[in-house]
């Protein structure tokens, strides 16, 4: 008897189907600094011009438990950009531009359409962080996951010039912290919401938060910042991207030794999810766990304060001061 590859599960020609069908959506997605085109055994990327003392930088991540929820709503068109946010925001803090994009998607079995959505929501945040996707790896593993599930990574590169990429040198006090709304929850903190919301508060997909559903809500893609700190960098001494910890653990990571922050709680603009979340959770869980509806915070020197505001959506939520706890008041 002979077996195939295929008789194992992999589909070699559903692999080359599914390239296919997504090259339109990568190429939309070039500039002039990317090499060749899509199928070549690396990405390549010319080093742009313009830096002085150019270092590269480099993230990784993924979107959690949120891909959970979009498996089991079938909703996969905004997963992608989630992916590409939770990567192009990081770079940003560190001041660097982002270039390229590279996406990880592994499966117990390809579903073409599927796959096809999820790398067309790529692209999309790539588009939005001004960065091309220049390579990827789709993994067929039966046996390794659900025949319906799949897995996603994302890995981003860009450049900074070498002396600006520790903000701690920046950060001054008395300096003002400006937020950046954030679209929802973005891409943490997805388990508790899920615990929360569907196991202790029994809520459906369709109820109403906020006048939408409850899915939307939820999958409601990550801000991409990249735009906002390419416009307000010669503004800026420092971002923290508030991820996993939410303000308390993250801002303390652009403060040098010394620094901490004062947090006005009853200045942040709160979306109605989190306080659905919250008549099940204790406060301090929560800010620890979620954004509370700020993505990134900007530090600011005071003088600058006006600019922000003036070319921005972002607005003052506390300062920088002179003790080493981020205090919530």
């Amino acid at each position: 008897m002979n077996i195939s590859y295929e008789d194992a599960g992999v589909s070699i020609d559903n692999g080359n189907a599914f390239v296919e069908a997504i090259k339109p959506l990568v190429k939309e997605t070039f500039n002039e600094n990317v090499l060749g085109g899509i199928g070549s055994f690396s990405g390549a990327f010319a080093m742009p011009s313009g830096f002085k003392n150019p270092v590269m930088l480099a993230a990784t991540d993924g979107v959690g438990t949120k891909l959970r929820l979009a498996i089991d709503s079938q909703k996969f068109d905004t997963i992608g950009e989630d992916l590409v946010a939770m990567c192009v925001n990081d770079l940003i803090c560190n001041f660097a531009t982002p270039l390229f994009f590279l996406d990880y998607y592994a499966t117990a079995k390809l579903d073409i359409e599927v796959a096809k959505k999820v790398v067309a929501g790529i692209a999309n945040g790539c588009k939005k962080a001004n960065c091309a996707l220049i390579g990827g790896e789709t993994a067929e593993m039966p046996g390794m996951y659900h025949s319906n599930d799949f897995d996603l990574a994302g890995f981003s590169v860009g450049m900074a010039e070498k002396d600006e990429i520790d903000r701690r040198n920046f950060v001054k006090n008395g300096d003002i912290l400006l937020a950046l709304p954030s679209s929802g929850l973005h891409s943490n903190g997805y388990s508790l919401a899920r615990k929360v919301l569907f196991e202790a508060q029994k809520l459906k997909f369709d109820d109403k938060i906020d006048g939408k559903n409850l899915i939307d809500v939820l999958l409601e893609p990550t801000r991409i910042y990249v735009k906002d700190f390419l416009k307000l960098k010669p503004f800026i001494n420092a971002l923290a991207h508030i991820t996993g910890g939410g303000l308390v653990e993250n801002l303390p990571r652009i403060f040098p030794k010394g620094m901490g922050a004062i947090i006005r709680k009853h200045h942040l603009k709160t979306p109605e999810i989190f306080y659905q979340i919250g008549q099940s959770v204790e406060e301090a869980e929560m800010y620890r766990s979620f954004n509370m509806g700020v993505g990134l915070v900007m530090v600011v020197d005071p003088s600058n304060v006006g600019k922000v505001l003036e070319n921005s959506d972002a607005y003052v939520i506390g300062e920088v001061v002179l003790n080493e706890n981020v205090i919530l008041e």
